[in-house]
């Protein structure tokens, strides 16, 4: 079902991070199947239609993934990787500190969301329609991006840096700022990526009961 956030979706350019496959008719296939897939849903993009888009024979897209739910596990999975590879490297050039580290983290949430919101709303939305054991390399990712911010809430609290009134909800809310970005952002207007990211870090600071935050 076309909502308003899948109709602009799908005037823009389908976009996958450095870290997804290279080969030519392999990413095509990822390419298209994501601008489908964010601007009509999984459930309305069929095997033919992603092949008549990329002129191929339904056949030979079975040459490269066995099936469409394959494409979304791959799509997903990338996603997810690219995002956990984000938060890990945040975390290892923030100084030690929890504060700075939240901030870190939250402006690679940020600007991952923000960057490819595409793969964000397939990510987000389409997970669901994978089988426990395709959707499983995804859902590891997605809970250890969510351990390396609850580990650093943590220390934060018992550091005394941190007094939110309940650490998972915060954290949870944190996260939800950087996923709902697909729904009401676009690049190109007079918020940039990187002063939303800043600012993004400085509510979740905010959240968290951090009176250092501005």
């Amino acid at each position: 079902m076309s909502t308003p956030t899948r109709s602009r979706l799908r005037a823009q350019p389908a976009s996958l991070p450095p870290s997804a496959p290279s080969d030519g008719t392999r990413r095509r296939i990822l390419e298209t199947a994501l601008q489908l897939f964010a601007s009509r849903g999984y459930h309305d993009t069929s095997i033919r239609d992603l092949a008549k888009v990329l002129e191929l024979q339904p056949s030979a897209l079975y040459a490269h993934f066995a099936s469409k739910e394959h494409v979304l596990a791959e799509l997903v999975r990338i996603g997810h990787e690219a995002h956990h590879e984000a938060l890990q490297t945040a975390l290892k050039e923030s100084a030690p500190e929890p504060r700075q580290q939240v901030r870190a983290l939250v402006r690679a949430h940020t600007r991952t969301h923000a960057l490819h919101p595409q793969l964000a709303v397939v990510v987000n939305e389409e997970l669901y329609a994978l089988t426990p054991e395709l959707a499983a390399p995804a859902v590891a990712l997605r809970d250890k991006s969510a351990a390396l911010l609850a580990e650093v809430i943590e220390r934060g609290v018992a550091q005394k840096s941190f007094s939110p009134p309940h650490p998972r909800v915060t954290a949870a809310a944190i996260s939800a700022m950087g996923v709902r970005l697909p729904y009401w952002y676009e690049q190109g207007g007079a918020l940039d990526v990187e002063t939303l990211a800043e600012l993004h870090a400085e509510l979740a600071l905010r959240m968290l009961g951090d009176g250092a935050a501005r």
